[in-house]
């Protein structure tokens, strides 16, 4: 098992920033790449960004592109997500996720998951 815990979430006003982190626990060596979603009140959990542990491979959402940054510091077994410029719309519960081999479906796809944190909330003023 993978136990994943985020952390940083908060308020802020639009165009600042926050730093989310995922720690991960457990059998981390068999995680081959974390992701974060977000879900506002009211709207399906969507995809923001991925990075894959070994050789550091990134993706993001065309919404967060640009303004996001998703990173990982390996020996800390940590995922952060660096969110500038935020915007009133990135208001949401932002969740960790963790897959395993064998990969099922696309990465942008929750279902694909194996592991999930708690979330935890960023909100967004205008």
């Amino acid at each position: 098992q993978v136990q994943l815990v985020e952390s940083g979430g908060g308020l802020v006003q639009a165009g600042g920033s926050l730093r989310l982190s995922c720690a991960a626990s457990g059998r981390t060596f068999a995680i081959y790449a974390t992701s974060w979603f977000r879900q506002a009140p009211g709207k399906e959990r969507e995809f923001v960004s991925r990075i894959i542990w070994t050789g550091g491979s990134t993706n993001y959402a065309d919404s967060v592109e640009g303004r996001f940054t998703i990173s990982r510091d390996n020996a800390k077994n940590t995922v952060y997500l660096q969110m500038n410029s935020l915007k009133p719309e990135d208001t949401a519960v932002y969740y960790c996720a963790a897959d395993s081999p064998p990969s099922r479906g696309s990465y942008v796809s929750a279902q694909r998951y194996d592991y999930w944190g708690q979330g935890t909330r960023v909100t967004v003023s205008s």
